[in-house]
């Protein structure tokens, strides 16, 4: 029996050895197609979940992926993995034909079947902030079909225990009946689970992913035509249909075929391959200023969300530098604005680019193996130190810490963490309202990294903590108009140390209005239409971390509030969440009764050093019952977005 395995095409990248790029070479943020989702603005990891031995119950009944001959046990010449997985975690074991490990143990593996073996991996996800996990899906109609249909099982228990997400990743690779067979495996199976609570939904749409359209071998000869109709017939069934693609797509060169450019646009996200692609911080540079950059710019252009691999690197080739390839690439996507990442992969023992716990050194793999252990290059990694490596990355890739060039991940932890963080620096006020004040500072050091920062209110008794965040700024809110206010901030780190406290700074908020009951809070609203749960009714509801968000890419939209009688309404005031980022909207305010124009229409930039607050000032004579925003642009999303909208008459 053969080994069923994505085939990597080496790609010759002219420049991949140029000088790395330097940290001030950032570019402007770029705003995906969609809003934050179960994939959007996630770490997503692919999950293989293909190995079994005999004995563990799989229909399969073979050393599944462990062994080129699957009856016969791996052993040295004759083994389909090329690192040795950390086995301390796992309560049973298969024996091998390797001798024992260097500490004396049996050389042991797992099999994917156990169900603890699962339970295990997705604990290790939640720990380490892996949001997703794509379960890829080969031909599920020969021989491995029934262990793959019970993998399912097994990956929807787990990822409903721990909280996780899942998807189906079907890997069309030799599947040349794919066509209409992927359809009959999705309607008779798979559609199945997209009822459990722990399936990935985007936009509200399950998510199903296709890999392998378009790529330039044998395996997958597929037309331009028959992938179209696969992905056309899975929007139909509702679903956000993710394509697993080759590395230049785009161009339709290497290993892309030519003429597949549509077939590509037509997915809502894209996902290009980078296994094989690069091994050094040169090459990830490359891709950077060559792929990365420019594919976004095209998928944002035409509104289809990217979500562009992670790699550690092969192991067996010596290419992870101890963490510092894959780190770069957190960097490289962090500063070009990408909002979602795939991480190739979590437990691919084959092709050495796991980052599932992995043999640390000579003492916990088999001592004829030949593989090489984390260690591999001098340097001291524990076992989950590539776990550790995706929390980092993932909570930088996601704003929670600052960009940093600096992989700061420690890669083997020697005990407890008891070193404090460093104090924040240079907290400033950024602006303020009658009812709220908008903060600011520099980046704490820590040895390990910094969780979070902890905002303080101070008054003669003492402090008060008022909230937590892990970005660098706050907006203090509640507060009363014409009151002086102190705030200091402090960092803490995974390990519960916290720093000293910042400097303290002082504002006074605005005077109240003259007027200062909100006539819209709690009032009957419409809208002509919302995308997800984020209706008009957020929009009232007095919390400005709520929002009324419209469909995307549809122009005209627009928001209406019923105050319930004609009232002699003189102000409005508009906010979005405190921790989004700057954008300008453009809008017209107008009488929803008889259309008519009260303020023309024009854009108002919603500054995020400024609270997030934009206030429209009505003419006097204005006297309204149904009081409408009419939306027709946003810079910093395709779509109509407000947190709170205020009506005052003063």
């Amino acid at each position: 029996m053969g080994v069923s395995r994505r085939s990597v095409i080496t790609t010759a990248l002219a420049g991949t050895a140029a000088t790395a790029l330097p940290v001030a070479a950032a570019t402007t943020a770029a705003e995906a197609a969609s809003p934050p989702g179960d994939v959007v603005g996630k770490v997503t990891v692919g999950y293989q979940g293909w190995f079994a031995a005999p004995g563990d119950g799989a229909p399969i009944n073979g050393w599944w992926h462990y062994s080129p001959n699957w009856s016969q046990p791996p052993a040295p010449g004759a083994c389909s993995i090329t690192c040795w997985p950390d086995m301390r975690d796992f309560t049973r074991g298969y024996r091998t034909n390797f001798a024992n490990l260097g500490n004396g143990q049996p050389a042991n593996l797992f099999s994917s079947y156990d169900q603890q073996t699962v339970d295990t991996h997705f604990r290790w996800m939640q720990e380490n902030g892996c949001d997703v996990a794509a379960l890829q899906r080969f031909n599920p109609f020969g021989g491995e079909g029934p262990t793959r249909d019970a993998m399912a099982a097994k990956v929807r228990t787990a990822a409903e225990a721990t909280g996780r997400k899942f998807y189906i990743m079907y890997d069309v690779t030799w599947w040349l009946t794919m066509q209409s067979e992927i359809k009959t495996d999705w309607t008779t199976k798979m559609s199945a689970y997209t009822a459990s609570p722990a399936y990935a939904k985007q936009n509200g749409k399950p998510v199903v992913c296709i890999w392998g359209f378009g790529f330039n071998d044998d395996g997958r000869p597929f037309t331009p035509a028959q992938c179209l109709d696969v992905i056309n017939w899975f929007k139909n069934q509702g679903c956000y249909v993710i394509g697993g693609v080759p590395t230049h797509w785009r161009l339709g060169t290497d290993d892309s075929r030519a003429g597949f450019i549509d077939v590509y646009h037509a997915f809502h996200m894209i996902s290009p391959w980078m296994v094989g692609r690069i091994s050094d911080n040169n090459g990830a540079d490359w891709f950077y200023t060559n792929r990365v950059l420019p594919d976004l710019a095209d998928l944002n252009a035409r509104g289809i969300d990217y979500q562009p691999c992670i790699i550690p690197g092969d192991l067996a080739s010596g290419h992870r530098r101890h963490g510092e390839l894959m780190w770069r690439q957190f960097y490289n996507h962090t500063r070009a604005g990408v909002p979602s990442v795939y991480i190739s992969m979590f437990d691919e023992f084959n092709e050495g680019n796991q980052i599932a716990k992995t043999a640390e050194s000579a003492a916990w793999q088999p001592t004829n193996s030949g593989m090489r252990a984390l260690d591999e290059d001098g340097t001291p990694c524990s076992s989950d130190y590539y776990l550790r490596l995706t929390n980092d990355g993932g909570r930088m890739l996601k704003g929670q810490i600052a960009l940093t060039a600096t992989r700061f991940t420690v890669p083997f932890p020697t005990g407890p963490d008891q070193t404090a963080p460093s104090v924040p620096g240079n907290l400033r006020v950024t602006g303020n309202t009658d009812t709220t004040v908008a903060l600011a500072w520099n980046a704490a050091t820590d040895n390990v990294g910094v969780a979070g920062y902890r905002i303080s209110r101070v008054s003669g008794s003492g402090s008060v903590a008022i909230g937590t965040t892990g970005s660098l700024a706050f907006t203090a809110t509640g507060l009363t108009g014409s009151t002086a206010y102190t705030f200091v901030v402090a960092a803490y780190d995974a390990a519960g140390n916290t720093s000293g406290a910042s400097n303290a700074v002082t504002v006074t908020t605005s005077a109240p209005p003259n007027n200062t009951t909100n006539l819209a809070q709690g009032k009957p609203t419409s809208e002509s239409s919302h995308t997800q749960v984020y209706g008009s009714g957020n929009a009232v509801d007095g919390n400005t971390g709520t929002y009324w968000e419209s469909a995307n890419n549809a122009w005209p939209q627009w928001l209406q509030v019923d105050l319930g009688a004609a009232t002699a309404a003189r102000r409005v005031v508009l906010t979005l969440p405190s921790n989004w980022g700057t954008r300008t909207q453009t809008l017209s305010v107008t009488d929803g009764s008889t259309g008519a124009t009260i303020v023309s229409s024009r854009g108002y930039t919603f500054d995020q050093n400024a609270a997030n607050t934009v206030t429209i000032t009505l003419p006097t004579t204005t006297s309204v019952r149904y009081l409408r925003l009419n939306f027709t642009a946003n810079t910093g999303w395709p779509a109509g977005q407000v947190s709170e909208f205020r009506v005052y008459t003063g």
